[in-house]
């Protein structure tokens, strides 16, 4: 008797057809709400994102229009608490929420991860009470808008390094000069969380704390980065701060060190991890579609074995970025995740995701270079995830000194 099963034994058995795409049954590992909340974000992406996103991508404009709706359906700190006007989801909702946006494009995820994590977390993390109060809730309503000012145009993966000063007064307000590169909605923010080095620590004589900087202020500018090939549905803005004068309570009272920026920076990282899933799902849906629609040499592509091995590759990968982001997001709610593991993740998840678009892209054939197909999109888009929160070098070597005990960045 043969063990081999057949093609028809297959489709006949439900344990092992693959059910709406989810070859390895991943909806059985969710909850009944959260399979609602990345249905509902799913649903929206559908209809609010993707009409319109490749032209977006190709005029180099962020979707504002968006933004409103983003905020009414909850998306922005999502996982943040209630009391502050947020949706109060658990870790893997929010990660969901992410994945979704992302499979409309890199930018509209962005766009609610820095809104979220960046800047949103800190305030709550930070900030005082009358802070929270004050921004939380405006913020996850999308009334107001905001953007995080780390990396700085000679200090990019040593943050540590930054020039950028918050000078004490002599009446207790702060004097802030300095600048900010790459900083993703920085033309349309209302807030700006800046981190500047103080005169009151031991690092250097230097203390890392972060400040809420209303754009509006004097001294403030914020210029558009031209010639963008990637991120182009996306505001990435240079920040100049010259003299701008800040009031005693502009500073996080319970920001401290490196630590805090890089513990922002891990809420925003576990989030790309799942949101460049969104992005190499609809990759390989594009490319399945396609491939079973497109007839060449009297039968459709994706019946020729070179094409079902580039699918195969891509469904293994996304099947195994999607248990490695759901393993984390339910060590991030039982408070047992760690940064490394972070990194892990989100440099897993990248790269496979960059792999994904590109083989994609490549099954189309020539068609893939059109804006109506969204593969060379994500493709590009994933050029830039690969680099900031943390390059994938630098990931590595997170990962290096995790396992060797050893650091190896000097």
């Amino acid at each position: 008797m043969s063990n081999d099963l057949d093609s028809e034994t297959f489709l006949a058995s439900p344990q092992l057809r693959a059910r709406d795409g989810d070859l390895f049954n991943i909806d059985a590992a969710l909850t009944e709400e959260e399979r609602a909340v990345r249905d509902s974000v799913r649903a929206f992406v559908d209809k609010k994102v993707l009409p319109i996103i490749g032209q977006a991508y190709v005029d180099g404009r962020f979707p504002r229009e968006l933004i409103a709706e983003m905020g009414e359906n909850g998306y922005f700190g999502a996982n943040l608490p209630e009391e502050y006007g947020c949706a109060g989801l658990n870790n893997v909702m929010y990660g969901l929420i992410m994945q979704e946006l992302e499979r409309g494009d890199s930018g509209v995820r962005s766009f609610a991860s820095v809104q979220g994590a960046l800047v949103m977390y800190p305030i709550y993390a930070f900030g005082s009470e009358e802070q929270k109060t004050h921004w939380l809730p405006q913020m996850a309503k999308g009334t107001t808008i905001g953007c995080f000012g780390l990396t700085e145009p000679d200090y990019g993966s040593n943050p540590g390094g930054m020039i950028t000063r918050a000078r004490l007064q002599t009446d207790g307000t702060w004097m802030l000069n300095g600048a900010k590169m790459w900083i993703t909605n920085g033309s349309t923010a209302h807030v700006a969380v800046v981190w500047a080095k103080t005169e009151d620590g031991d690092d250097e004589g230097s203390s890392i704390r972060g400040f809420l900087v209303p754009t509006d202020s004097k001294g403030f500018t914020a210029k558009d980065a031209k010639g963008k090939l990637s991120l182009r549905a996306s505001d990435t803005s240079e920040l100049v701060f010259d003299n701008v004068h800040l009031p005693a309570d502009a500073i996080l009272p319970k920001s401290g060190g490196l630590k805090s920026p890089l513990m922002c920076l891990t809420q925003a990282r576990y989030g790309i991890s799942w949101g460049v899933l969104g992005a190499a799902i609809a990759c390989y849906e594009e490319a399945l579609s396609f491939g079973k629609n497109r007839v060449m040499f009297g039968k459709p592509i994706a019946g020729f074995q070179i094409q079902q091995v580039r699918l195969a590759d891509m469904i293994t990968e996304i099947v195994k970025g999607q248990l490695l982001s759901l393993h984390l997001g339910r060590m991030k709610d039982a408070g047992t995740f760690t940064p490394q593991q972070v990194s892990m993740a989100k440099r897993n998840n990248v790269d496979i995701a960059t792999d994904i678009a590109r083989e994609a892209r490549r099954l189309l054939g020539a068609v893939g270079i059109l804006a109506e197909y969204g593969s060379m999109r994500h493709m590009a888009n994933l050029e830039s995830v690969y680099t900031y929160e943390g390059t994938h070098d630098m990931h590595s070597l997170i990962i290096g000194q995790a396992v060797t005990g050893l650091g190896a960045f000097k």
